[in-house]
């Protein structure tokens, strides 16, 4: 431990650390814009820069390490005056377009004028020849709202390791994007959305379906059916300022209607249909010496990444869609077929926590399952457009018709681990006709690198791994690769934490991020499904007695040739670059 001086007042931190981690323990709050914790300290846009006694320029505190004795200061004239000045020539190059921006007050950017009291542009002129791409099915990329802060760049590399994304040009031509500023639609992008959440401006964001949904709404042909992914209950209040990990499930269910949807259900329906076919699957594979290890595939980012890095594993994934997409299936099929409703005028919309869901439902094999996805964010927005007061709702509860059930099991797979437990959970049980004791499997839970497990069914013994994020995932493919996999059954997500921290998620802010407000935001988002989960009558999949019947008067059992047909799917190479 070394001693410094912060505006005068003492504090002890460790050797290495920098004056910003020394600032944040003595509870002042240095601006930043570049810097994001664990992901990027280039100390670039000099937003950050303080004085230090005896130096004779301004240091970037993100960057600067600390020494003993080191005296700073955050507040003089010349910081102020000097970050005045950045932000300035930051905004010299920025679209002012903020009231139409779909970051608006909710722009760092933005709020660092307000904080730094900045109300006009000094510096005018020409500006940055912009590219706008909104060509991929889920993410929009602005240029002239780009400030080069490089955090999607490092984003990109650092959680998923491909860096997709750089600088272009030189100079005063310099902007962030993909090779030879190609499109995301052609280049080997997984759609995550990651950039979007470390983006601090607009200069990234999702591709809105709102309205396209809302003219579904006023169609009067149109039967429109939503259903909700399990992690959106556990961020959606976020949109209207409630406590991180508030679990609103009662709150949505009430907005929907009052939206005007004609059913509203949850996804968690699909997620236990899912574990009914994705454990048939294993169990099939695992008597009957397929390809092991066999690998989930309900995670859309994660489908595109090995198609386009790992094509030669393709055999590995589960041949099953995502809940949403066979949720949407047999709403097109068994419920239009039970309704009388010609599947042609059913619109079917799902609201994920999720920008690659946006390109999922797109593909080809997908049969048009699904009409629009939503994100967190858009309902949000929605519920904003439709004036409710969405804080005071009274919780209501899905329709029930058909498909109104859900177990513990389905609301868990927003977690990272929850597919694995779920599974497991089912998979016990159909194997040893045995009743399981704890249905609580916790070395597969958490969001900290990659976790595992080993399980004893019928004195076998089921080695599982658990990864999210794809530089988590990468050793274990490698493995695969190579041969020397230890493990029967491997659950991926595209996310870090899983869906709770889905690209299509509500913002964090930098102070949360950046640790500046003692938050654990995945922890949070977690601990809220795992509670609806203790909450639920039935916690395992194969108890859910809407799935029976669904299997019994239509599907006959999991696996099946009709299954096959509709809940199933297939996978192709990629090329990397169009």
């Amino acid at each position: 431990m070394i001693t410094i001086k912060i505006n005068n007042i003492p504090v002890e931190v460790n050797e290495g650390s920098t004056i910003l981690e020394a600032a944040k323990k003595l509870g002042i709050k240095i601006p930043t814009l570049c810097y994001l914790k664990d992901i990027n300290n280039s100390g670039a846009c000099r937003m950050c820069v303080v004085e230090v006694k005896g130096a004779r320029n301004l240091a970037a505190s993100c960057v600067f390490p600390v020494a003993d004795g080191m005296e700073v200061f955050t507040n003089t004239k010349r910081v102020l005056e000097a970050r005045k000045t950045n932000l300035q020539l930051i905004l010299s190059n920025h679209s002012k377009d903020c009231l139409a921006c779909i970051r608006n007050q909710n722009c760092e950017l933005q709020t660092l004028c307000e904080e730094l009291g900045v109300r006009e542009v000094r510096f005018e002129g020409e500006k940055t020849i912009s590219t706008f791409d909104n060509v991929a099915n889920g993410i929009v990329r602005d240029t002239s709202k780009c400030i080069l802060c490089a955090r999607c760049i490092e984003t990109c590399k650092k959680v998923q390791g491909l860096s997709i994304l750089n600088f272009i040009d030189r100079g005063f031509k310099t902007k962030v994007g993909p090779v030879f500023d190609k499109s995301f639609s052609d280049v080997n992008c997984m759609q995550c959305g990651q950039c979007i959440n470390a983006c601090p401006v607009g200069a990234l964001s999702e591709k809105e379906e709102i309205h396209e949904v809302i003219e579904a709404l006023n169609d009067p042909s149109k039967f429109v059916v939503v259903q909700t992914a399990p992690a959106v209950r556990a961020s959606l209040g976020e949109e209207f300022n409630m406590q991180i990990g508030t679990r609103v499930t009662g709150k949505m269910v009430a907005a929907l209607r009052r939206i005007g949807f004609d059913r509203v259900y949850d996804t968690n329906y699909g997620a236990d249909l899912t574990i009914m076919e994705e454990g048939t699957e294993f169990i099939s594979r695992v008597q009957n010496n397929g390809v092991l290890p066999m690998i989930t595939s309900c995670s859309p980012g994660w489908v595109r990444y090995i198609e386009f890095e790992y094509p030669d594993l393709l055999g590995h994934l589960s041949s099953c869609k995502s809940p949403h997409m066979m949720f949407g299936a047999i709403l097109k099929s068994y419920f239009a077929k039970e309704k009388g409703i010609d599947p042609k005028d059913m619109y079917v919309v799902s609201i994920m926590p999720c920008t690659a869901k946006k390109d999922e439902k797109a593909r080809e094999e997908m049969d048009e399952d699904v009409d629009a996805v939503l994100t967190t964010r858009e309902l949000g927005r929605l519920i904003k457009m439709y004036g409710i007061d969405f804080v005071n709702l009274n919780d209501e509860e899905f329709d029930q018709d058909m498909f109104g059930e859900y177990t513990g099991a389905g609301v868990i797979f927003g977690a990272s681990g929850g597919v694995m437990e779920a599974a497991l959970r089912t998979v016990y049980e159909l194997l040893t006709k045995k009743e399981l004791e704890n249905v609580n499997f916790e070395a597969v839970r958490g969001t900290e690198g990659v976790k595992e497990a080993t399980v004893m069914i019928n004195d076998q013994p089921i080695k599982v791994a658990v990864a999210h994020s794809m530089v988590l995932a990468k050793p274990l493919l490698d493995d695969i690769r190579a041969g020397r996999s230890p493990y029967s059954f491997i659950e991926i997500m595209g996310c870090p934490g899983g869906c709770i921290n889905g690209g299509g998620q509500s913002i964090i802010n930098a102070t949360i991020r950046n640790g500046f407000k003692a938050i654990d935001w995945k922890k949070e988002r977690a601990k809220a499904l795992y509670d609806e989960d203790v909450s639920r009558p039935n916690r395992k999949s194969h108890e859910n007695k809407q799935i029976q019947e669904l299997y019994k008067n239509f599907l006959g059992e999991p696996n099946s040739h009709l299954a096959h047909e509709l809940l199933h799917t297939h996978y192709h190479k990629r090329e990397r670059f169009k």
